[in-house]
C-alpha cells in the first residue's frame, strides 16, 4: 500500500513521470468524450486534469515540471513554424493583406483590451496577460508570457496560468457564439451567401487543350514563348505540325510560321482568346494525336531536387507539360518559376499522357523515401530556436534588453528554415502524421507541466475573487470580434464564410474553424482565410505575450 500511495504522492524523476503521463492521458480521454453539440476544449482538458491532481496533493519534481514545460513548448511552437513557414511571407499576397491586417486589428485590440481591465479594475499585469491568452486560447502566447515572467523576475507566477485556465472554456465558446452573433446580425441567408462566392468564382478553371492553325500574320517568324504575351495568358504547346506534315516537339525556342499547326494547353476560360492566333483545326491521328491530356498528382521525393528553383528545371521546354500548383503543408502556391521546389512537395501537372510519366520519374513520386524523417535538421532547429530566444536585444524605453524567448526563438527558426531551408539545401520536411506527433507531444508536457504548477493555488485563488477574470476573460474575447467582424462585413464587405474563417484563425482556435467549415461543403472559403492569418496571428501572439509582460510589469 506504501508503495502504491508513493507512486501517487512520492517525489522524485520517476514518480514525476508517472504522474504527468497519467495526466495527459486522462485529458486526451476527456478531449474525446466531453463534448457539447459538437464543441470541446480538446487537449486544454489536460491542464485541467493537472490542476486536480495537483489540488489533491500530487506534486511534479521542479526539475521535471521545468523541463516538461520548456521541452514540450519548444517542440509544439517549431512544429507550427515548420507548419506554417512556407506559407508565411505568400499569406501577403492574393488578398491577404486586407485579411491580415484586420486580424492583426483584432490581436491588438485584445492585448488593449486586457490593459485596460488592468488599468480599471487593478488587477495585475501578469495575472491578465494570463487571461488574455485563456480568452484568444492561444497556448505559446502563455507560454511566452510565462518565460518572460521568469526571465525578468526569476520567479514563477501561478496567476498567469490561473488567468488562462479561467477564461480559456469561455474562450472557445464566445468566438463560435460572435461568429453566430454575425449571421443574425447581418441577417445572413447561407444559400444566398453561396451564391454570391459562386458568382464573385466566376466559372471555375478547367484544363484542356485546342488544336490552331496559325493564320495571324504576327505569328510569323516568333517563339513560342511569345505566344503568352500575343494573348495575354498563360498557355503551353505541347505539339507542333509543320505545313508539310512534320510533327516536331517544340519548345520555348521553336520558332512558328504561319501555317503551322499548333495544340495548345490553355485554361478553359481563355478558350476564346486563342483564336487570336488562327482558326480551329485538328491534327493528324496518328500516335501522338491520340495521347490524351492528363492530370497528375506527383510528390517531390528526391532529395537532390530540396531547394531547386521551378524555372531551373526546364519543365516546360523539356517536357511539355504545365505545373498547374503545388500543395505544401495543407497550403495551395502558385507554381512561379522562383518558386524552390521542397521535399513533400505536392505537384499538380497537366500535359499528354506519356510526358506526365517522365515528371514522375523526375521528381522521384516514391512516398516511402519521405516516411524517415530528418532529425538531424530537426535538432539542428531546434538548438538555433533556443539560440536565437536567448540573444538580448535592446530596445529603446525598456529597463533591460528584450529576449525573443524560447518560444519566439523557436516559431522564428522553424519559419525561416522551412521558408528558406531548401536553398541551403537544408532538409525540413516532415510527414504531415510526424509534425502532428511533435506537436501533441509538446503541447501536452506543456500543459501538464503548467497545470501542475498552478493547481496548488488555483482553488484558493478562484474562492478569493479568481472567478472576476472569467468576465474579464469573456470581454477580451468577444469586444475585439465583434469591432472587426462588423468592420470586415460593412466595410471590408467580405462574404461570411471569410469572415468566419478570419475570426476563427485570428485567435487560432481549431474548434472554431471546424463550425465554420461545417457551415458550407460549397466552397473552402473559411479554411483558407483561416490558413491566410493564422501565420502572422500565431507570431504576433507570441510576441506580444513577451511585451505586454516586459512593457507593463
Amino acid at each position: 500500500m506504501n508503495w502504491f500511495n508513493s507512486l501517487f504522492f512520492g517525489t522524485g524523476v520517476p514518480h514525476s513521470i508517472f504522474i504527468l503521463t497519467i495526466a495527459i492521458a486522462c485529458g486526451i480521454y476527456l478531449s474525446h468524450r466531453l463534448k457539447f453539440k459538437g464543441i470541446t476544449l480538446g487537449i486544454t482538458w489536460i491542464l485541467f486534469c493537472a490542476i486536480a491532481m495537483s489540488h489533491f496533493g500530487m506534486h511534479l519534481d521542479p526539475v521535471v515540471e521545468t523541463f516538461a514545460k520548456d521541452f514540450g513548448l519548444i517542440l509544439f511552437v517549431y512544429s507550427i513554424g515548420l507548419q506554417v513557414g512556407p506559407s508565411f511571407f505568400s499569406s501577403f499576397g492574393q488578398g491577404g493583406i486586407k485579411l491580415n491586417i484586420l486580424a492583426v486589428s483584432i490581436v491588438f485590440l485584445s492585448c488593449a483590451t486586457a490593459y485596460l481591465i488592468h488599468l480599471f479594475s487593478g488587477e495585475d499585469i501578469a495575472t491578465m496577460t494570463g487571461v488574455l491568452f485563456g480568452a484568444v486560447t492561444n497556448t505559446p502566447g502563455l507560454g511566452a508570457a510565462q518565460q518572460a515572467f521568469t526571465d525578468i523576475t526569476s520567479e514563477v507566477n501561478a496567476n498567469i496560468a490561473s488567468g488562462y485556465a479561467m477564461a480559456y472554456p469561455l474562450g472557445v465558446v464566445g468566438i463560435i457564439t460572435v461568429i453566430l452573433a454575425m449571421r443574425w446580425f447581418f441577417n445572413i441567408k447561407i444559400d444566398k451567401e453561396e451564391q454570391r462566392v459562386a458568382a464573385e468564382n466566376g466559372v471555375q478553371k478547367e484544363i484542356e487543350y485546342i488544336d490552331i492553325l496559325l493564320a495571324n500574320p504576327q505569328v510569323e517568324g516568333a517563339h513560342i514563348r511569345d505566344l503568352s504575351q500575343l494573348c495575354h495568358m498563360d498557355l503551353i504547346v505541347s505539339r507542333l505540325v509543320r505545313p508539310d506534315g512534320e510533327d516536331e516537339l517544340p519548345d520555348v525556342d521553336t520558332v512558328l510560321h504561319v501555317g503551322d499547326r499548333i495544340r495548345v494547353v490553355v485554361d478553359k476560360e481563355n478558350e476564346k482568346s486563342i483564336l487570336l492566333l488562327g482558326m480551329e483545326t485538328s491534327l493528324p491521328t496518328d500516335s501522338k494525336a491520340q495521347a490524351h491530356l492528363v492530370s497528375r498528382h506527383v510528390v517531390v521525393t528526391k532529395a537532390e531536387l530540396n531547394g531547386k528553383r521551378i524555372g531551373d528545371l526546364n519543365i516546360r521546354a523539356t517536357y511539355h507539360v504545365s505545373i498547374t500548383r503545388i500543395r505544401r503543408a495543407g497550403i495551395e502556391l502558385l507554381a512561379t518559376r522562383d518558386l524552390r521546389l521542397q521535399l513533400g512537395d505536392r505537384i499538380t501537372v497537366v500535359g499528354e499522357e506519356r510526358a506526365v510519366d517522365k515528371i514522375e520519374n523526375l521528381f522521384g513520386n516514391s512516398t516511402k523515401r519521405l516516411d524517415v524523417p530528418n532529425l538531424a535538421s530537426i535538432f539542428l532547429g531546434l538548438a538555433l530556436g533556443v539560440a536565437a530566444g536567448l540573444v538580448p536585444i535592446a530596445l529603446p524605453g525598456l529597463a533591460q534588453p528584450f529576449k525573443l524567448g524560447i518560444a519566439g526563438g523557436s516559431l522564428i527558426i522553424a519559419i525561416l528554415m522551412s521558408r528558406f531551408g531548401p536553398k541551403m539545401h537544408i532538409v525540413t520536411y516532415t510527414t504531415s502524421s510526424a509534425n502532428l506527433m511533435i506537436r501533441e507531444i509538446g503541447i501536452a508536457m506543456f500543459l501538464a507541466a503548467v497545470g501542475f504548477g498552478a493547481g496548488k493555488t488555483f482553488i484558493p485563488t478562484l474562492l478569493d475573487g479568481g472567478y472576476v477574470w472569467i468576465g474579464y476573460g469573456v470581454i477580451i474575447t468577444l469586444l475585439p470580434l465583434l469591432i472587426v467582424g462588423i468592420i470586415g462585413r460593412v466595410w471590408m464587405k467580405l462574404d461570411y464564410f471569410s469572415l468566419m474563417g478570419l475570426l476563427a484563425g485570428s485567435t487560432t482556435n481549431p474548434p472554431a474553424l471546424a463550425y465554420s467549415t461545417t457551415v458550407s461543403s460549397a466552397n473552402d472559403r473559411a479554411a483558407v482565410a483561416y490558413s491566410t492569418v493564422y501565420p502572422l496571428t500565431m507570431f504576433l501572439r507570441v510576441l506580444t505575450g513577451q511585451l505586454m509582460i516586459l512593457l507593463f510589469l
